[in-house]
């Protein structure tokens, strides 16, 4: 088990103590309930997470949002009770829930446009002391509109933690306006089933606005996941530092380098990542990629992560076969030992073994023992997230 699951699960009241956040897309709250503003909701939703997100705050992912509304038979752009939001709160556990509504001037006669008004209206439940926060409200020219849900974010984000909120107007000029139409594809990419589509709508809104990061993370992790390297790393290396995915994008940016043989752009890639999280698997994949260099330090990044979770044998794999790269056999084999009691059936760490036992070391340009380091793609820093967010908390 990962070091910081086990310390959270070790003291179940840092795990308690920590309110985790649940943002919900909010509701037109015209009767008309025009399909084409359905986007609207889902965006300020979206914003106030990624501020949430971006500033330490733990704010449930969307899936499992709208896995909740499916377990409720709860339907998308429903007009929600505050007992219906308490319940969505419940049910994913969350400490606090943000909801709201919207309405856009002359929705229910069909003559909307950038003229248009439209009026954003947020609050917040406290679950644990059963107590609503204020009304943050915006509303002015619908052609504003992507500032005015920056605003919201940032007035939802003071409410919450006031002391660690930026300044209005850096935390505005750290998060620009975005064309709306970019905005809206982007949304639109979001609340898409179907892959192609999405992959349209990412790169339309991408296109529309260049300084727009999200639609690059988002077509980064689909390129990365189709294991088109190349192509994920031109979207992933436009995700700017702001985006509450940065630290996700530069790790998969670095596996992308690294896949792509460029060990030096992925060992500052991974980086990158450790200056903010020093989690497992960065420290696993940094070593990998210093490994394949032939970069002394990478031991000691492959004995981070192991420190950090002894149960996984990639963790020991990786450490085994460095040390057999250095003609350490015997510790080697130690190392494959522990793999093998984990995954009693891994065939390369038996062969592994097999060769510290008979003392037979590298040899050049044998494809059955060059770069047979194992890296992670799965970026998981919740956990981590969590027990600094109650460290903060108790300063």
């Amino acid at each position: 088990m990962r070091f910081w699951a086990l310390l959270l699960l070790s003291f179940p009241s840092l795990l308690h103590a920590t309110d985790t956040v649940a943002v919900l897309p909010l509701f037109n709250a015209d009767e008309s309930h025009a399909s084409n503003l359905d986007w609207i909701g889902e965006s300020v939703a979206e914003t106030i997470h990624d501020a949430l997100s971006s500033a330490g705050m733990l704010v449930l992912a969307r899936e499992d949002r709208e896995e909740v509304f499916r377990r409720l038979s709860i339907r998308p752009e429903v007009v929600l009770t505050r007992a219906t939001v308490m319940r969505i709160g419940e049910n994913l556990d969350a400490g606090r829930v943000i909801y709201g509504d919207y309405k856009v001037d002359g929705a229910d006669l069909g003559a909307t446009s950038l003229k248009s008004n439209i009026r954003l209206s947020v609050r917040s439940i406290d679950l644990k002391k059963l107590r609503e926060g204020q009304v943050l409200e915006q509303s002015g020219p619908l052609e504003n509109f992507t500032q005015m849900q920056t605003t919201i974010a940032w007035m939802a984000l003071h409410e919450l933690d006031p002391d660690r909120t930026p300044p209005k107007d850096q935390f505005l000029r750290d998060h620009p306006p975005v064309r709306i139409d970019a905005s809206e594809s982007y949304i639109r990419g979001l609340m898409s089933v179907n892959p192609e589509q999405r992959i349209k709508l990412f790169t339309q809104a991408a296109k529309l606005d260049e300084h727009f990061s999200q639609p690059n993370f988002q077509l980064g992790r689909i390129f990365f996941l189709r294991k088109d390297y190349k192509t994920a790393a031109q979207s992933l290396e436009k995700v700017t530092k702001n985006d509450s995915h940065f630290e996700e994008a530069s790790f998969l940016l670095g596996i992308c380098r690294y896949q792509q043989g460029d060990f030096e752009s992925a060992a500052a890639q991974f980086r990158t990542v450790l200056a903010d999280l020093p989690l497992n698997e960065v420290y696993n994949d940094l070593g990998a990629a210093l490994s394949r260099r032939n970069d002394a330090a990478a031991g000691e990044n492959f004995t981070r992560a192991l420190e950090g979770d002894d149960s996984d044998p990639d963790y020991w794999f990786n450490l085994g076969y460095f040390l057999w790269k250095q003609g350490k056999f015997s510790e080697a084999a130690e190392k494959f030992r522990a793999v093998l009691d984990r995954s009693p059936e891994d065939q390369e760490a038996t062969a592994m073994l097999g060769r510290c036992i008979k003392m037979d070391g590298p040899h050049a340009g044998d494809p059955r023992t060059e770069g047979r380091e194992r890296i992670k793609t799965a970026f998981e820093d919740s956990a981590w997230r969590q027990l600094q967010a109650e460290l903060k908390k108790k300063k």
